[in-house]
């Protein structure tokens, strides 16, 4: 096994590492995210749409369809429409129809109508990056990494299932590559990363994985150098929606916290910080202030913070702060944090 191909598709970019151990060779990318190009393709449009496809990541690409929805008819298939919400009558009261698969499969031939197909990953462009590298179409070794919500049972809300999905792998064995999963371990329930699995499965790989993209997150960030040889420590992933916090100890995670990165401030960070490395963060405490869950395994202490590793593009935010936060760059690049977790899940995987 040499040669790996690490894809981590986020809001606001899509970041790919190539790596071939055999020959040393290390290749780069970041890319506009897949959600960006479809919101720009829907916002450029004119005209009535119908959108197939499966689910992929909302955000951006949501907000584009409400508005055309609000000039033109939009007519989405009901796979394709989880990307909006789950629901597909909150979907229609954003103006837009929401027709059965087999309904929107055929009015693809419908006169009058722009036709969009939703994916994170399009195995086309995927292969358009790595001839850029200038290397094989062919890897032994394929791993996305997206951020899944999970399809919750009925009377559990998204975040909740999002943290009982994690809650129950970590507080078996606190190793976060243990949420690396391949195609026939992926539960079921969560649906983003079955359809990236699906689209993958058209690249030419011998091995495939996925991975929630804030779990990658945290491992990678907990490779950069200034980790190594510390026994306790605090990694701070902000990303251009979520931002991501975990304590680390002896390699193990002892807790972690999320939240929407538009809706929190660098004084919030610092204290949700202080907090976790206390053991005083409460998953449903932080869900009523509008935070995106936690998980606490264990209190660390306050030495956590004395490392505290940020990365995410949106880590400038951190400027100024009372702590001391490093600036870190797993692989030699802030940019890599999501690729770089998976390639050490990958690693981890096989030491197992």
């Amino acid at each position: 096994m040499s040669r790996y191909l690490m894809i981590d598709i986020g809001a606001g970019t899509m970041d790919v590492l190539y790596l071939d151990e055999e020959t040393d060779v290390v290749y780069k990318a970041v890319v506009a995210s897949p959600v960006r190009m479809l919101a720009g393709r829907v916002r450029q449009g004119r005209g009535d749409l119908l959108v197939t496809g499966g689910e992929m990541g909302g955000g951006a690409l949501t907000q584009a369809l409400r508005e055309r929805a609000g000039r033109f008819a939009v007519i989405m298939s009901r796979s394709a429409s989880a990307t909006v919400h789950r629901d597909p009558q909150k979907v229609q009261a954003m103006g837009i129809e929401v027709v059965e698969d087999s309904r929107a499969e055929e009015l693809t031939s419908r006169k009058g109508f722009a036709h969009l197909e939703l994916a994170d990953l399009d195995p086309a462009r995927i292969e358009t990056i790595v001839q850029g590298f200038g290397v094989p179409f062919a890897f032994d070794v394929v791993a996305v990494c997206a951020q899944d919500h999970g399809r919750p049972p009925a009377g559990v809300s998204a975040l909740d299932y999002r943290h009982l999905m994690f809650r129950q792998v970590l507080s078996e064995s606190p190793m976060v590559h243990r949420l690396l999963y391949d195609p026939r371990t992926l539960p079921q329930t969560m649906t983003r990363l079955q359809c990236i699995a699906r689209s993958a499965a058209a690249l030419p790989a011998g091995e495939l994985y996925l991975m929630d993209s804030g779990m990658a997150a945290i491992l990678g960030a907990g490779l950069d150098r200034q980790a190594r040889g510390r026994e306790v420590f605090a990694v701070l992933d902000i990303a251009t929606s979520h931002t991501v916090a975990a304590t680390v100890e002896n390699g193990r995670l002892a807790g972690f916290f999320e939240y929407h990165t538009h809706d929190i401030t660098p004084w919030r960070l610092e204290a949700l910080l202080r907090d976790l490395a206390d053991g005083r963060l409460a998953h449903q405490q932080l869900l009523a202030e509008g935070g995106h869950g936690a998980w606490v395994r264990r209190a660390v202490g306050p030495s956590a913070l004395e490392t505290v590793i940020a990365t995410g593009p949106k880590r400038r935010m951190l400027e100024g702060a009372s702590l001391a936060v490093l600036w870190g760059a797993p692989m030699g690049d802030n940019m890599m944090t999501g690729t770089a977790g998976l390639l050490e899940a990958v690693r981890r995987r096989r030491e197992d």
